[in-house]
């Protein structure tokens, strides 16, 4: 029989123990509970990125970020490398320090450069944090066995070393940081478009080296056969005539009142702006609206231009059944092309690319209704491309000069941006 006083002890040694317990069990839970909120956020941020745009071979199934897929740039083919948590063929075995010196600097763990083809040039702006929860999302996903060789650039470009000079030109370093005189909603859209969002990567123009003109930052640049178009505020070419309410349906849907998303943009909305939440949305476009530009005004082809008669009368027949003869189109289906960036943009490439090759615009789960233009690349030859295209884009209220007959050519004997057709 144990004493009054031993079972006192005894008694009180259990309640602590019992306490203790407790206490930990709900530090555990919280512990938990900031664990799954932070890899929430970075599976978020990982769609806010679009990683999965590089980083997903279409030809592989069991990871979206599984590496392998090509890549093309102006200077050759770059493979986006695996980056799921296998130990020997992905990230697995990285500190969180090396997936900084990656993502942010541009450095591999063995001290080789990454290509710009990887936007650490845009991603150098994100926060510690929101890193930091990128890294703790990817280390849940599943691991996938997949040995890739990104190093498939031609000489002189092989030569990684090189980078250290085009660093030196177009790299800088450091957070994004805000802007006290804006609002707190044009700051997200600022360090979105300009940090994890790297929406100048296709969009601002670039010098003969691949290094963004920061004196042209968003006005648009030509690539995979398609041409990124001006997202300033710039009235001739850029989103003057788009609304911020425009921006955010474009962006959530895929589709507007004067446009539909195909070609490259086509892939972003379907796996990142889609899945993007209301606010960001609505920062983006505050952000963007916020954006001017003003580029030097030209008159349109005049109607009595040979060109301009031909391209009317092929319009008519061919193209006006559904935009339209004011080129007005269906609101959020059939594109309208007086209010089109696309259209409006300094270069053809885009239109030409639709006219040649078609267009499929994307469905997604507000829009689900994906049109797709035919190709007429059967139909028309390069003159009465040419021809149209010259038409569509000096009408309406637009003026953007004469589409050439070698710029056609040149487009369809390219072949990309033939897999976004309807053919």
């Amino acid at each position: 029989m144990l004493s009054c006083a031993r079972k006192l002890l005894l008694a009180m040694a259990l309640l602590a123990a019992s306490l203790s317990a407790c206490s930990r069990a709900q530090g555990d839970g919280h512990a938990n509970r900031q664990n799954f909120d932070l890899i929430q956020r970075g599976r978020y941020l990982v769609t806010l990125g679009d990683c999965t745009a590089c980083h997903a071979d279409p030809r592989r199934s069991d990871s979206p970020f599984g590496g392998g897929r090509p890549v093309a740039t102006p200077f050759g083919t770059v493979v986006a490398p695996n980056i799921t948590p296998d130990a020997q063929t992905g990230i697995g075995n990285w500190t969180a320090q090396q997936f900084d010196e990656a993502v942010r600097r541009g450095r591999m763990p063995n001290g080789k450069r990454l290509y710009p083809a990887m936007p650490f040039p845009y991603f150098a702006r994100m926060s510690v944090a929101d890193l930091g929860a990128i890294r703790a999302y990817l280390n849940t996903v599943k691991p996938v066995h997949h040995a890739v060789v990104s190093d498939r650039l031609p000489f002189p470009f092989s030569i990684r070393a090189s980078m250290i000079f085009w660093d030196w030109l177009y790299y800088r370093p450091g957070e994004w940081q805000p802007h006290p005189d804006r609002s707190a909603a044009w700051n997200r859209g600022s360090y979105i478009v300009s940090g994890p969002g790297h929406c100048g990567a296709c969009h601002t123009p670039k010098t003969l080296l691949g290094g963004d003109e920061q004196h042209r930052a968003l006005q648009g640049y030509a690539l995979e056969g398609w041409f990124a178009p001006d997202l300033t505020g710039d009235a001739q070419h850029g989103l003057a005539a788009w609304t911020a309410e425009d921006i955010v349906a474009y962006l959530k849907t895929g589709h507007n009142r004067f446009d539909a998303a195909s070609g490259p943009m086509a892939e972003e909305v379907k796996d990142s702006s889609s899945g993007m939440n209301a606010q960001d949305l609505a920062a983006i476009a505050t952000y963007l609206k916020g954006e001017e530009s003003v580029s030097q005004r030209q008159a349109p082809l005049p109607a009595s231009d040979p060109v301009m008669v031909a391209g009317a009368a092929i319009y008519r027949d061919v193209c006006s059944g559904c935009h339209k003869i004011d080129g007005s189109g269906v609101p959020y289906l059939i594109p309208d092309l007086a209010g089109s960036a696309a259209v409006a943009s300094r270069e053809p490439t885009t239109v030409v690319q639709v006219i040649l090759h078609g267009a499929a615009s994307v469905a997604t789960r507000e829009e689900p209704t994906g049109p797709q233009m035919p190709s007429y690349a059967w139909q028309l030859n390069d003159v009465q491309v040419a021809a149209v295209a010259s038409y569509v884009r000096n009408s309406w209220g637009h003026a953007a000069g004469s589409v050439t007959e070698s710029a056609v050519h040149s487009v369809r004997e390219s072949g990309q941006g033939q897999d976004s057709g309807a053919r």
